[in-house]
């Protein structure tokens, strides 16, 4: 079964194209959902984050997200630390998922595919892309968040540029209609 890597910076739209996957019957795995389970769920997981960022990472057994961004997005080197417990738990937990999934290919939905290298676990990647401002204005109507911490974490993300020669298929996705096309010409490929 072929795997699809999905990417994109912060409020491209990556969400709504993998939808977009699924609608056309494609099974989507969400790797920062999965991630954020791992965390909250799996106990070798959480024992090894508190050991990195501390006993304030958790608040009455849950995630404590903001401090954990506040501390990993402020610090690179926490982030990579933090990056070097989850994502060999995430990819364990995604080659189980995929060995229960039916038809030609699936879908990896990641933040950080080409920057962890993750890409290289994939048969095609897809780039969705959009304007800086754009993407600025929907998390800002998405979050509760501030232009700054937005930026913040857009600065610890490769620009699009970076990303395009790596990328098999580019995703503009600044209309809706364009997009969906888009998403049909690609599934339509890939498919075949």
């Amino acid at each position: 079964m072929k795997v699809v890597g999905l990417t994109g910076g912060i409020g491209s739209g990556k969400s709504t194209v993998a939808k977009m996957f699924e609608q056309l019957g494609v099974a989507v795995y969400i790797a920062d959902i999965e991630a954020k389970r791992l965390m909250n769920e799996d106990e070798l997981v959480k024992k090894q984050i508190i050991a990195l960022l501390g006993n304030d990472s958790y608040i009455n057994e849950e995630l404590n997200r903001s401090y954990i961004a506040n501390v990993v997005f402020n610090d690179s080197s926490k982030l990579l630390q933090l990056n070097a417990i989850v994502h060999p738990a995430v990819a364990n937990h995604f080659d189980c998922w995929k060995s229960k999934q039916k038809g030609n290919y699936v879908v990896k939905e990641a933040a950080i595919l080409f920057e962890n290298e993750g890409h290289k676990q994939c048969d095609y990647t897809i780039l969705v892309s959009a304007p800086i401002e754009t993407r600025i204005e929907r998390v800002l109507k998405r979050d509760k968040t501030t232009r700054e911490d937005i930026l913040s974490r857009m600065n610890n993300q490769w620009e699009d540029a970076r990303k395009i020669p790596l990328a098999d298929f580019i995703i503009y996705n600044e209309n809706i209609k364009d997009t969906e096309n888009q998403v049909h010409i690609i599934h339509k490929e890939i498919s075949s």
